[in-house]
């Protein structure tokens, strides 16, 4: 049996007018029930979780074509608008997702896993919410993730607890079955979703409690909502307007009971009783049965068993969306703009195959006025709903006289074009827009990490060019250590250029530069062939020069921004971006922290999508790439310091004032004693905060060595002298490693237990030792010795055997430095190239080849076949910074698009 839930306060009253009971108000235990959570064990899987939710036979969906149906006078078939008592059916999701046929991110895997249980209990089995629903949140954040309700359970009391994305992702990868930062963040919003939700539903209870239209029908239809769209529509008939619903007019003129009785007790009803000549809308018999198709409609469309129906019948049909070109828009328009939209001015697709970008180019046409945008759901949707909805859902337990059986399908019909259809439809176009514009911010946050976690050019003296005509080309030249070594302004393109070729060999020579680093904005190609012609000259010679294109997206924006000039007090703004591009292959990450986000440009329909989404998740990426980098925490930046996981612009300044007052940090415990950093910063930071130990110790045994000078010194008439503050601070050789504190007792364990030394982190040494008793133990083995999972383990072993100064960004990909120029002209089908990738989009990669216009390499020619092993692993594709081999499929010299196909990444 199905118990079904009638979110209506007009079906419920219904039915509970049928059992003569009073609707008008609730009894505290009732709605003390209705208010009670479900309680879930998350501690280990449910037995449920692999079956699937039963559907009530009435929700079968079968073509009614060619049924035998019987008279409603003969079928003994109980009614189905009055529910049966039962077990509640589990929750089933409704509403599809139309997403393209793009890989999705890492979900639940498939393997086994040995943390198949939470490995730590984080308060008890229960969890519970500020705002309590009738749904479980671990159950429905679970559905709508695709991941297990027990890691599910667990994230939600990770993020209560202010736990970062960095953190959890590295250490505490047994609580979230190893999930990704990408999945993560996707629970997160979701989580967010959900508790908007129950914090809306609950301020609406309050609201109508206060007006004294809350009913206990009414509140049990409020906390079975999941999603503000079901919440806007439980929630339209109450909300304060000048007229009101049809519905509501109609019942404030008294037809309700009418309507109910049609429906129950339709051989006692007499509608010409209610006629009230006087009165409009009673006038005449027209009205009167208008006024009662007005309110069963309204009961259809509200009735969740009804709405469950059409949505499960839509799923099975082809439903597309259509846009085409709007009428007033070709009269008078902008042919530019119109003409952006070509694609889109006669288009038709289904909603499970359409593209996020898709959705997003109509959207944007439709809020210009250019297009026209409508969803096409077929007839046989509608009749075979308005079938089910006569002879099955709203069956009347009576006969019902000719004249009432036509009021009945005529309010079936109204309830479905009125209400449902528009319904639908701004469900379908809701869902497809939210889904397009998640995906388009997860695209965006992939192309920064991309970008960000571009491997650093170390070693090298850089000259940057902030390429220009009429104000010259800016200069400047900066150390290994990105300290300014000189800057200029050479005029590169006004008849100048042999002279200010000398110039630019002599900087070069003095320097000892041989890297040039040119940026892509406004005369980027005629610097670009200028420098080329060059080097192919060996003008520069003995130096063997080289140069790259690098993005500068930003520079302009940081140049004059209050950190700029902080960091550079006494240089131009135009020189500053100079400093920026050169310093972004150094320094990719430290460089680009700098900018804001957005202003990076590798994106796709970046201001047509939630800014409110778009900056959270672009700031979460830099976070986490900043993070999982690590930061020097005696050299790096108030900027850099900002971003780690933890901490925030108020204490990465009182870090730096410690730093500045009491000299370099000698361990990670010394954070302790930084202003405004608690133990809760302490654990989110400290395994993010690296530690030279070289310089460390330098400056302990120069500290050590003063301090006993002066000791000396003043011994004479003291008694005993107090021990300077670096005596009693020792380094930890574990400080340089991605260890956490919290797991150092198990790190010096393990030592122990391999017979090793912590002075031995990074060597060959250490390597051989791990490698050893791994092999004769195995992970689990030891795991299981030292009281720890195998992911502490694992870290505790990567830390250990690590070399010095590892950085995660040597697998990514570095600048393409070239000495010649290829020209546009040049180009021809079959050629065969190697590029840099500029931008990643769901319809395609832009490769920049070398020629001024970026090339497109369609997604379907982008397998995974051509992938690298290490591209595969990591679960990346292809994003900016990645550098390809490409053959040129198509050149269109007069449009300048250039249509390529990759052969491989490099």
């Amino acid at each position: 049996q199905f118990q079904r839930v009638l979110p209506c306060p007009a079906v419920s009253c219904f039915v509970e007018m049928s059992e003569g009971k009073d609707c008008r108000s609730v009894s505290s235990a009732g709605r003390m029930q209705l208010l009670k959570p479900k309680e879930e064990d998350v501690g280990t899987k449910l037995k449920t979780l692999n079956q699937k939710p039963e559907v009530p036979k009435k929700m079968q969906i079968n073509s009614f074509q060619g049924k035998n149906v019987k008279s409603l006078e003969n079928d003994e078939k109980p009614s189905t608008s009055v529910p049966v008592v039962g077990n509640q059916a589990k929750h089933e999701k409704l509403e599809e997702d139309f997403a393209s046929d793009e890989p999705p991110f890492k979900k639940i895997k498939s393997t086994t896993c040995p943390e198949g249980k939470p490995v730590k209990n984080l308060g008890g089995n229960k969890v519970k919410e500020e705002f309590e629903m009738n749904w479980d949140i671990v159950q429905a954040l679970s559905e709508i993730t695709n991941v297990e309700p027990w890691v599910c359970a667990n994230l939600i009391r990770l993020f209560r607890e202010e736990n970062t994305i960095p953190f959890i992702a590295r250490y505490r990868k047994e609580l979230i079955n190893n999930l990704e930062a990408d999945a993560l963040r996707e629970v997160q919003q979701a989580l967010e979703e959900l508790r908007t939700v129950a914090k809306k539903t609950h301020t609406m209870i309050q609201k109508l409690k206060k007006e004294g239209k809350l009913s206990g029908c009414l509140l049990t239809a409020l906390l079975n909502c999941r999603t503000l769209e079901e919440l806007d529509h439980v929630t339209a008939p109450y909300k304060t307007g000048s007229k009101g619903t049809k519905a509501q007019r109609a019942k404030q003129l008294g037809l309700e009971p009418a309507a109910l009785s049609l429906l129950q007790n339709p051989m006692e009803l007499n509608l010409f009783s209610y006629i009230r000549p006087t009165t409009k809308g009673l006038s005449t018999i027209q009205e009167v049965e208008a006024g009662v198709q007005h309110i069963l409609a309204d009961i259809f469309a509200k009735d969740k068993d009804t709405l469950d129906f059409i949505r499960k019948l839509c799923q099975q049909r082809y439903i597309c969306i259509q846009s085409a070109l709007a009428k007033v828009s070709s009269k008078s328009g902008n042919e530019k703009d119109i003409d952006k939209f070509q694609l889109y001015h006669e288009f038709s697709c289904n909603i499970k195959n359409i593209h996020h970008h898709q959705i997003l180019a109509i959207n944007r046409g439709e809020n210009l006025k250019i297009l026209t945008v409508k969803v096409n759901i077929p007839d046989g949707v509608k009749n075979e709903f308005c079938w089910w909805c006569v002879n099955e859902r709203w069956r009347p337990k009576q006969f019902l006289k000719p004249e009432l059986m036509r009021i009945l399908r005529n309010s079936v019909e109204d309830s479905y074009k009125r209400l449902i259809y528009p319904l639908l439809c701004r469900e379908f176009r809701s869902k497809l827009t939210s889904d397009a514009e998640k995906e388009s911010v997860m695209m965006f946050g992939r192309n920064l990490r991309q970008l960000l976690l571009t491997s650093p050019v170390r070693g090298r003296t850089l000259m940057g060019v902030d390429p220009g005509y009429k104000h010259g080309c800016k200069l400047a030249i900066i150390s290994p250590t990105s300290q300014i070594l000189h800057t200029d302004v050479v005029y590169l393109h006004s008849g100048q250029g042999f002279h200010e070729a000398e110039k630019i060999k002599r900087l070069l020579l003095r320097y000892s530069c041989n890297t040039v680093v040119i940026g892509n904005g406004t005369a980027c190609r005629e610097t670009e062939a200028y420098f080329a012609d060059l080097i192919m000259k060996k003008y520069f010679a003995p130096l063997d020069v080289v140069y790259c294109i690098v993005s500068e997206a930003g520079a302009s924006i940081y140049s004059v921004s209050p950190e700029a000039s902080k960091e550079m007090p006494d240089l131009d703004p135009n020189l500053r971006s100079a400093v920026s591009i050169a310093r972004r292959v150094q320094d990719p990450l430290a460089e680009l922290v700098k900018i804001e986000p957005k202003h990076i440009g590798v994106g796709m329909y970046q201001h047509d999508v939630s800014q409110t989404l778009l900056k959270a998740t672009l700031d979460s990426v830099v976070e986490e790439c900043v993070s999982f980098v690590g930061v020097d925490i005696n050299i790096c930046s108030e900027i850099l310091l900002r971003h780690i996981a933890g901490l925030n612009a108020n204490r990465a300044k009182n870090i730096i004032e410690w730093r500045e007052k009491n000299g370099p940090f000698i361990n990670r415990e010394q954070l302790k004693e930084v202003k405004g950093l608690g133990p809760k910063s302490f654990q989110q930071c400290a395994g993010f905060i690296r530690f030279n130990q070289e310089y460390i110790k330098t400056f302990c045994r120069e500290t050590h060595a003063a301090g006993q000078m002066v000791r000396t010194v003043s011994a004479q008439g003291k008694k005993k002298s107090k021990p300077t503050p670096c005596a009693s601070r020792q380094p930890n050789p574990l400080d340089q490693t991605c260890i956490h504190p919290e797991s150092y007792n198990i790190a010096m364990t393990f030592l122990s237990f391999i017979g090793g030394n912590a002075n031995d982190i990074g060597k060959s040494d250490m390597q051989q030792k791990v490698n050893a008793v791994i092999q004769k133990e195995g992970l689990e083995g030891i795991a299981k010795r030292l009281n720890t999972t195998v992911h502490t383990l694992q870290l505790i072993i990567d830390g250990l055997t690590q070399p010095e100064g590892f950085d995660i960004r040597t697998d990514f990909d570095k600048p393409d430095f070239k000495r010649s120029i290829v020209c546009f002209e040049d180009l021809s089908v079959g050629t065969v190239l190697t590029g840099k990738v500029e931008n990643a989009t769901p319809f395609g990669v832009f490769v920049d080849i070398g020629v001024g216009k970026a090339g497109l390499i369609p997604v379907r020619n982008i397998t995974e076949a051509k992938l690298s092993k290490v591209k595969k692993k990591r679960s990346l594709g292809l994003g900016p910074g990645e550098r390809v081999e490409v053959k040129v499929l198509n050149v269109d010299i007069p449009r300048l698009r250039i249509t390529l196909d990759l052969i491989r990444v490099l």
